[in-house]
């Protein structure tokens, strides 16, 4: 079997995975016999990670997790299967196109999908302004931190790639700060943190619990193109 390696920025993400082993500090295996390893967030991260699953046998990446809506006609929840990854003064990276299909084809029935461009960006895109004017002005459906570096590692050892995101947070609503100060560099989120700022800025309740409702509707959507199979099926 092709061994398939898989970088997930957060934890809670990698879970919907389902349960790993570990042996060493190398990536964790899935049941399936794909590689995992949660980066952390960000370009650099998540390059890291990608290269350290080529070394260790990957023949095919996958960019996996939640990602941000820049199209206001996709609802938290909806499966994205990019057609390519952008970055801002970056030639666009087309992802696998059988591969991205045959995942497509599995889920199509279950939930909602997206194709389209997404766009990875250095910095965090949190208002609804925002959002609107990365839309305009690159037409991708939605915006990740970590897929384009995830994408140069693949072309740059020509493997196949894809990416399975999931939106959690719409292009309507607000990424309060409270939330991104609780996010680790290693991927975890401290509930501690959370809720010290939550205490601080006690207006941003009601978005960080629309968030906790978009991410239950992103983490359905992200186990079901999971247990698909068609994840270990790059070529």
């Amino acid at each position: 079997m092709i061994a398939v390696g898989i970088v997930a920025a957060l934890a809670a993400e990698a879970r919907t995975l389902g349960p790993t082993t570990q042996r060493g500090a190398g990536p964790a295996t899935l049941a399936d016999g794909s590689l995992l390893c949660v980066s952390g967030i960000g370009e650099a991260a998540a390059q890291a990670a990608a290269l350290a699953l080529v070394q260790s046998g990957a023949l095919g990446l996958v960019s996996w997790g939640v990602a941000g809506g820049l199209d206001p006609a996709l609802a938290a929840g909806t499966l994205l299967l990019p057609a390519q990854v952008l970055a801002r003064q970056a030639a666009p990276v087309p992802t696998d196109q059988p591969w991205r299909e045959r995942v497509a084809a599995a889920v199509a029935v279950r939930v909602p999908l997206a194709r389209g461009a997404l766009l990875t960006s250095r910095d965090v895109l949190a208002s609804v302004p925002e959002k609107a004017a990365a839309f305009a002005a690159t037409g991708a459906v939605a915006v990740d931190m970590e897929s384009y570096a995830i994408a140069q590692v693949a072309q740059a050892h020509r493997l196949p790639f894809i990416i399975v995101r999931a939106v959690v947070d719409a292009a309507a609503d607000v990424l309060p700060g409270t939330l991104r100060e609780a996010a680790s560099g290693h991927g975890g989120l401290s509930i501690g943190r959370l809720l010290g700022s939550l205490a601080l800025s006690p207006r941003d309740l009601p978005a960080v619990a629309r968030l906790a409702l978009g991410f239950r509707a992103a983490q359905r959507a992200l186990r079901c193109a999971a247990h698909t199979g068609a994840l270990t099926s790059p070529s």
